[in-house]
């Protein structure tokens, strides 16, 4: 097969719809999500909403690809007729996946790969992807794109609304005594990641609506620091409520170009649980 120009390689926590992956061919690593019974590929013999109908039986775990299926989708990159690829992660401060593909990707000795650590997740990593995916349908090189990487990480944030503390709580995210105190005066946090790519709570607010709202202005206030922006809401089981965020914001946020819509994967379901809505902003 003849020389291609630059692959696009993602692990499956990016969020990238669908669609976008399949217009820009891009090659996807899935983590694992772990059950008692075994193990499955995100968004591969998994859905969100299988997740979401088992929560109620068992909460299973997540963990990163495997060596092996690492090694077999970068080798479909080269088998595919690629010698260079970006690979482009959620947080190295919130998962292994970013070290794991770096190690196999430098193995790969027909292969030249950038590496970008998003510094984020679900969506907020996938719009780091689609601006790169972008530059690179327009022509540019391995080179221009890592030039462009750090602008890119920068100008994107995603803030979260979650609908329990409960996951957070089981996966290690707050601790039992802000767990309590939340629960009790349903106190609702709103999450990003910070510089480090590390969660951190954005805002708190009373009660699920108020959260929704301050997500909003959190993202309207990012938004505003750009000439142009491009949008993303995400849902884990609140498509409605989603639909209304979405609605909302498309009268408060003028400079937005470009608006995404899409279900957070499976791996992330199990860390926030259902409820969850994502806003993504990212300045041009």
């Amino acid at each position: 097969m003849g020389k291609k120009e630059i692959a696009i390689v993602i692990d499956s926590c990016t969020d990238v719809p669908p669609a976008e992956i399949e217009r820009y061919g891009m090659y996807v690593v899935p983590v694992q999500v772990n059950y008692e019974d075994g193990s499955y590929l995100d968004k591969v013999d998994i859905t969100p909403q299988e997740v979401y109908d088992r929560l109620a039986v068992e909460v299973p775990r997540t963990s990163t690809p495997t060596p092996a299926i690492a090694s077999e989708v970068l080798g479909r990159v080269v088998a595919d007729g690629y010698e260079q690829a970006v690979v482009v992660t959620i947080s190295s401060g919130l998962s292994s996946t970013h070290d794991l593909l770096r190690s196999v990707s430098s193995g790969m000795s027909r292969l030249r790969t950038l590496l970008v650590d998003t510094k984020n997740i679900g969506m907020g990593a996938g719009l780091v992807v689609l601006a790169l995916a972008r530059m690179v349908e327009a022509g540019a090189t391995l080179e221009e794109l890592e030039e462009a990487a750090d602008r890119i990480v920068a100008n994107t944030k995603v803030f979260f609304c979650v609908d329990t503390l409960d996951y957070l709580l089981r996966g290690g995210r707050i601790g039992k005594v802000t767990y309590r105190v939340g629960s009790l005066l349903d106190m609702r946090p709103v999450i990003s990641c910070n510089e480090e790519g590390v969660y951190y709570t954005v805002s708190k607010a009373k009660g699920r609506k108020l959260s929704l709202k301050r997500a909003m202005s959190c993202a309207e206030k990012f938004a505003a620091q750009f000439d142009e922006c491009v949008m993303a809401v995400v849902d884990g089981d609140a498509a409605s409520e989603a639909a209304e965020v979405r609605r909302e914001l498309k009268g408060r946020i003028a400079n937005a170009t470009t608006w995404y819509e899409g279900n957070v994967s499976p791996a992330l379901v199990v860390h926030t649980g259902p409820g969850l809505i994502g806003v993504g902003v990212q300045g041009a």
